[in-house]
């Protein structure tokens, strides 16, 4: 479901309580509607004709109207709610599944952007839907109120108030896409600022380390100033909107004063019909201009650019079918990936297979593809070409709950939420007991770790805060070692291990059954293995460790390089897998 999709969808699912809404907009007419007619009445019935206490008495009465359209207001705002907030909610969802979903999500550091667009652009959209409800909609009852109050009181003043109110309404619309063009600059500025101070701070350690605190300096300031040249030319915009308004609402007073004093003298237009048109004009209709170009210029203006911008901001969803596979075996064809349109496959033609029992480890340098292999395994990145099958069925054809139980991924970057040490190991096995988890912790070397916690009603605070990085790792390990996942996938899930403790993590795994793939952080991870994938930017060689040895310079030359033996040496240095 597209955003625009999802917003009309989520406003239109509220019949009831845009009936409640009409009503109260009805009962908020009734003074903008009333105003300049009790105050005809309280000057010709009353003040103009020696009767003081029928002058006030209709007053008083225009003081009761405009009670009962305050309390029109404040029902508005009670309803407001039910509206609104489900709508904030479903663009929320529609948002993050977009994320989830990014074919090409941004690799090393946070999606600035993507949160960019969760939080400002979605309350935006959430706050402009308000003022509409709110505003625009009081303006409408507002000016069709006056108008018809102006038009009971005296017909002809219309020819010399509608065509003034018209006209700045019909230029005013006519700036609205140079105004539309500016709001989108700011929102690209705002979305191009968010994601460059992102880049910059989850990268300060490499910028100090590198010297380049200038260069990122001047970057960020870069974009702020682009952000804020795109904000002085929508303030530019909006002074040319404001003109434009001002002489549409002054118009119609300056003449209506003109015409009133013949209009008076041939008895067409009493006194306090002349106070009364004044009313509507001074008290409503110009102040209901104003906020329409307010409203239109700024609420409905952001409102429309911003949800044309989360809708290019977000990719199509991969569709998922109901199949379910007929094993547990994993087939990859022709695979072939890379990241954006003209960049070099990080993956090219690339076939494998993985049949349950096969425990296999990925080397190869940082940034040559691993953790994109990782991603394309799970199915959690759509290949460019080719396809990747589970049990003979595309990957993401797979029924998504099927699915999540058949297959686990970790990445290096662990997550621990807020709550107990049993809701964070059960959140892959939502249906495990106790007995199981306390298992899954004592396999994967975690027992220790989560008595000193407190045992599985131990508290846990939000990213594991308090927690090392390595105990944050294993326990992320225990919850994936519960599930009840058959093909595991741990991308460099054990770099804040000990070699120990992750030989153990590792052992525990393999010996778990089904199909284990890690990406390599250290090569002890490779020798352990049944087999190994050597991934070098040209050429992916599949083989066993010593074969590898001999086939592949390139992974002689990482052993080496590890073990700082030669490749003979080094393929004696650890006993075959066992």
């Amino acid at each position: 479901m597209t955003v625009t999709a999802g917003y009309w969808r989520a406003l239109s699912g509220h019949w009831r309580d845009w009936s409640v809404l009409l009503a109260c907009s009805a009962l908020e007419a009734l003074p903008a509607f009333l105003s300049g007619g009790l105050v005809q009445r309280a000057v010709d019935e009353g003040f103009a004709a020696g009767r003081v206490a029928v002058g006030f008495a209709w007053l008083a009465a225009f003081a009761a109207a405009a009670v009962a359209g305050a309390v029109g207001v404040r029902l508005v705002w009670q309803r407001l709610g039910t509206i609104v907030e489900p709508l904030r909610d479903t663009l929320v969802r529609t948002v993050v599944q977009g994320v989830l979903h990014e074919t090409a999500p941004p690799r090393g550091g946070p999606d600035a952007a993507g949160v960019a667009r969760i939080t400002q652009h979605v309350e935006i959209v959430r706050d402009a839907t308000a003022g509409l409800l709110v505003q625009a909609r009081g303006l409408v009852v507002m000016v069709v109120g006056a108008l018809a109050g102006v038009a009971t009181m005296s017909g002809p003043l219309i020819w010399l108030i509608g065509p003034p109110i018209v006209g700045a309404v019909g230029v005013f619309l006519c700036l609205l896409p140079a105004l539309a063009r500016r709001q989108r600059g700011v929102a690209m500025a705002d979305e191009h600022t968010a994601t460059t101070a992102g880049a910059v701070l989850a990268g300060t350690r490499d910028v100090v380390a590198c010297g380049a605190q200038n260069i990122a300096d001047a970057t960020v300031r870069a974009a702020i100033t682009a952000q804020a040249n795109a904000s002085v030319r929508m303030s530019n915009a909006a002074a040319l909107r404001t003109a434009v308004v001002a002489v549409g609402s002054f118009l119609p007073i300056v003449l209506v004063l003109a015409a009133a004093p013949g209009m008076n003298t041939d008895g067409r237009l009493s006194a306090g019909a002349v106070v009364g048109v004044l009313v509507y004009l001074t008290g409503t209709l110009q102040p209901a201009l104003h906020g329409f170009a307010a409203t239109m210029s700024t609420v409905v203006l952001r409102l429309l650019v911003t949800l044309n911008r989360l809708g290019e901001a977000q990719p199509p969803v991969r569709r998922t079918g109901g199949d379910e596979p007929s094993d547990g075996t994993i087939t990859v064809r022709r695979l072939t990936h890379r990241w954006g349109g003209h960049a070099e496959p990080v993956l090219r033609d690339f076939e494998l297979q993985l049949r349950p029992g096969d425990h296999l480890a990925v080397v190869g340098p940082s940034g040559i593809g691993k953790s994109t292999l990782a991603g394309l395994l799970t199915g959690t990145i759509t290949p460019c070409q080719g396809e990747v099958l589970l049990g003979g069925v595309p990957i993401n054809a797979v029924d998504p709950a099927h699915r999540a139980r058949t297959i686990a991924f970790t990445p290096q970057e662990t997550y621990l939420f807020a709550g107990s040490v049993r809701e964070n190991l059960a959140l892959l096995a939502p249906d495990a007991d106790d007995t199981h988890l306390l298992t899954a912790v004592d396999a994967v070397g975690a027992a220790g770790l989560v008595e000193r916690i407190g045992g599985l009603s131990g508290a846990l605070a939000h990213g594991g805060v308090g927690l090392s990085s390595g105990e944050r790792q294993v326990l992320a390990l225990a919850r994936v070692y519960a599930s009840p996942a058959r093909i595991i996938v741990l991308d460099e899930a054990t770099t804040h291990l000990d070699g120990a403790a992750e030989a153990r993590a590792e052992r525990a795994f393999a010996e778990r059954g089904g199909i284990l793939v890690i990406i390599a952080h250290r090569l002890a991870s490779a020798r352990r293995a049944r087999q190994v994938l050597v991934m070098d930017g040209r050429q992916a060689l599949l083989g066993e460790h010593d074969d590898l040895l001999v086939r592949s310079s390139h992974y002689g030359e990482l052993m080496q390089a590890w073990t700082g033996m030669p490749k003979t040496a080094a393929a004696k240095s650890y006993p075959a897998p066992g």
